[in-house]
C-alpha cells in the first residue's frame, strides 16, 4: 500500500463530503461580512481614523476569521476524521496528523 503524507492527501482521500458542506451558505455569509470588516479596516486608514478605533476592529477581524477556523476544523474532525478513523489504518493516522497540524496552526496564529 502506498503511503500518503498529510501534505500529499487531496480532498479524494476524505471518504465523505466535506464536512463544512451543510453549512456552506453560513460560512459564504459569515465570509462575506469578514470581507466588508476587511474593507472598513482599509478605509478607517485611508480616512485616518484613530489607531485605537482601527485596532479594536483588527481584533473584531481576527476573532472572526477563528470563528471560521474553529467550525471548519470542527465540521472537519466530526466528517473527514471520524470516517477515517472508522476504516482505520494509514488514513485515519493521515487524518489525526492533519487536524493535529491544522490545530497546531490555529494556537500559534
Amino acid at each position: 500500500m502506498e503511503t500518503i503524507t498529510p501534505a500529499e492527501a487531496t480532498p479524494e482521500s476524505c471518504h465523505t463530503m466535506h464536512g463544512y458542506i451543510g453549512d456552506k451558505s453560513k460560512y459564504l455569509a459569515r465570509l462575506k461580512r469578514i470581507e466588508g470588516q476587511a474593507r472598513g479596516i482599509h478605509r478607517m486608514v485611508d480616512e485616518e481614523t484613530y489607531c485605537i478605533d482601527i485596532l479594536t476592529q483588527i481584533s473584531a477581524l481576527t476573532k472572526a476569521l477563528e470563528g471560521v477556523a474553529l467550525g471548519l476544523l470542527d465540521d472537519h474532525l466530526k466528517h473527514c476524521v471520524v470516517d477515517a478513523a472508522k476504516l482505520g489504518g494509514e488514513q485515519a493516522d493521515i487524518k489525526i496528523k492533519e487536524a493535529s497540524d491544522a490545530i497546531a496552526r490555529l494556537v500559534r496564529s
